[in-house]
């Protein structure tokens, strides 16, 4: 495999996608609050810190590897080596041609953010990464306590669920959706995307159609089952680029999720959303 697919840097956020394990060198580069040997000084002495790095290890020696880092970045002097991060783990030995099931991490050493553990699935043809988001799988343990403890028991929580996760993915491709449904979806998922103007018109400068429209070929002969149906959705979503007007109806590009927190709210709600149409689809059938 090549070594890197992805590497960039913009306000508010720095990432690194990889097509193989990242070294610690490389993740340091973009993500150097992973490794921060203690906590911002803004924190109290009640705060209980552990390393990321630490988790990561722990992982690491379960047979998970990272694939991609990214971070948050800060105008406060010393700070950006604090700010909240994010790791996606990947076992290499489980990857397929479907993709791959993934632990995602997010921490920050600066108070601005808890531990939180998620499942997640890498999806080998577009290469965007679902998240799960159901309430019940969305570990968060606070700096207080028995950290540790919590924070493993947290991981073998969130590795239990991959399995369920992968079985919904196989359900997920053998349940085709009709037209009408894959339009609801993607309205719904445009509603989720863009905000209202103060009239209560949507500032989406894409009809919801736009998101159904695959990006390669290869999508084209299963594109009506749920599970592609959300995959398409979700990438046009996320990644941007797609050719619209604004409301002086001048020509624009939609634009790529880019922040932390919006990425990762967006992901979570998207996976919610084709959990519910699963379950509806099911018991109309």
């Amino acid at each position: 495999m090549s070594a890197l697919a992805n590497r960039f840097s913009y306000r508010g956020l720095r990432k690194l996608d990889g097509t193989r394990p990242l070294t610690e060198i490389e993740m340091r580069e973009v993500a150097p609050s992973i490794f921060a040997a203690e906590a911002h000084e803004s924190r109290s002495a009640r705060y209980s810190y552990v390393p990321t790095v630490d988790v990561l290890h722990g992982l690491q020696a379960e047979g998970f590897a990272p694939f991609m880092v990214c971070q948050s970045t800060s105008r406060i002097p010393g700070k950006s080596e604090f700010t909240k991060h994010m790791i996606r783990m990947r076992h290499p030995n489980q990857i397929g041609k479907g993709g791959a099931p993934e632990i995602i991490l997010l921490n920050s050493h600066d108070g601005t953010s808890s531990y939180q553990m998620l499942g997640g699935w890498w999806e080998f043809v577009c290469q965007n990464g679902l998240m799960r988001g159901t309430t019940g799988e969305d570990i968060r343990i606070k700096h207080s306590g028995d950290i540790i403890r919590n924070v493993v028991e947290g991981a073998h929580s969130v590795l239990r669920t991959l399995n369920v996760m992968n079985d919904q993915r196989s359900d997920m491709l053998a349940l085709p959706l009709p037209e009408d449904a894959r339009r609801v979806f993607a309205k719904a998922a445009l509603a989720l995307r863009y905000d209202d103007d103060e009239n209560g018109n949507s500032k989406a400068p894409i009809e919801a159609e736009r998101l159904l429209q695959p990006r390669r070929t290869a999508e084209l002969g299963d594109a009506s089952s749920l599970w592609r149906t959300f995959n398409i959705v979700q990438e046009n979503a996320v990644r941007g680029g797609l050719q619209g007007r604004r409301a002086d109806n001048a020509r624009t590009r939609t634009r790529e999720v880019k922040g932390l927190d919006q990425g990762v709210k967006l992901n979570k709600a998207l996976w919610i959303l084709a959990e519910e149409m699963q379950h509806i689809m099911r018991k109309a059938a």
